[in-house]
């Protein structure tokens, strides 16, 4: 197995410092985050999810695109994906996507499973989802980059089990899955290894992050309530040393992408953590 970076996760390094910390831990591939940095958060500090350095705009152009490209090829790493934010399952910014990852010379693309939050029906929820997924895995034929799905929390597909019933009928060589233990801290807990088998051909990529579980300190109706939260990755309730057994049991030697979230480590110091760690576990 090998190691990447999702950029979402290293929030205040350029794409050419991050390209270079990944060389310096030992990592191979790069998942560029691949979302616009809105103008009115521009000046606050990097984190995450909004004012990420390490981001691809949608709208960028080809010149643009093409620097990222360089970027991985002249520090010898593998533009492994973009991971853009395709909820909303837009056919119209999924082609876009699609576009910009086959000129980033991407492997695979994540594309989109629709929120659930019970304001509507699973059902209904899932027929959307099948209809745009025909449509992606045409994209992925047309553009040479594999479309996959994640497994997440508060989707129609936080466990292995649900994104296989959604992703089963179609050709594993287009279509795919993002496997995130992480994610199934908070929502979607199956045995891992029965997971990883169900899963099959479908298991395209992993992700590798923790959370856990911590009283509120509240009540509601008697009952004491629970929150989860991110945690560094040998503190939460994912396994790693059993999960990469698990995996090497279903044969998988693909990436183990980092995507951590606990904040306990300023970015390089968290990619060297992550990288000397999954090769301890991995040995």
């Amino acid at each position: 197995m090998k190691l990447s970076v999702f950029t979402v996760a290293t929030p205040d390094l350029t794409p050419v410092e991050l390209a270079k910390a990944a060389v310096a831990a030992g990592i191979e591939g790069i998942e560029w985050r691949f979302k616009d940095i809105p103008a009115d958060v521009a000046n606050e500090k990097p984190s995450f999810w909004r004012n990420n350095l390490c981001s691809i705009d949608p709208n960028a152009t080809d010149e643009e695109l093409e620097q990222f490209r360089l970027i991985a090829v002249n520090h010898n790493l593998v533009n492994l994906s973009v991971t853009p934010y395709l909820n909303s399952c837009d056919i119209a910014e999924t082609e876009q996507a699609f576009k910009a990852a086959r000129k980033v010379g991407a492997s695979f693309m994540r594309v989109g499973v629709p929120g659930y939050d019970k304001s509507q029906n699973y059902n209904d929820l899932f027929k959307k989802a099948v209809d745009y997924l025909h449509q992606v895995q045409e994209f992925s034929q047309q553009y040479g980059v594999k479309g996959i799905i994640e497994i997440h929390h508060n989707t129609i597909t936080p466990s292995a089990g649900l994104a296989h019933r959604l992703i089963s009928g179609f050709n594993p060589d287009y279509l795919g899955v993002l496997h995130d233990a992480g994610n199934m801290v908070h929502e979607g807990y199956e045995n891992y290894r029965m997971g990883l088998e169900l899963l099959g051909p479908y298991l395209t990529h992993v992700h590798v992050k923790n959370a856990r579980w911590v009283p509120t300190g509240e009540e509601q109706d008697g009952i004491k309530l629970w929150r989860s939260e991110w945690a560094p990755l040998d503190e939460g309730i994912v396994n790693y040393k059993q999960l990469l057994d698990d995996l090497k049991a279903v044969g998988y030697d693909g990436y183990l992408g980092i995507e951590d979230f606990s904040g306990q480590l300023g970015s390089q110091e968290m990619l060297i953590n992550f990288a000397t760690k999954v090769k301890m576990w991995l040995a």
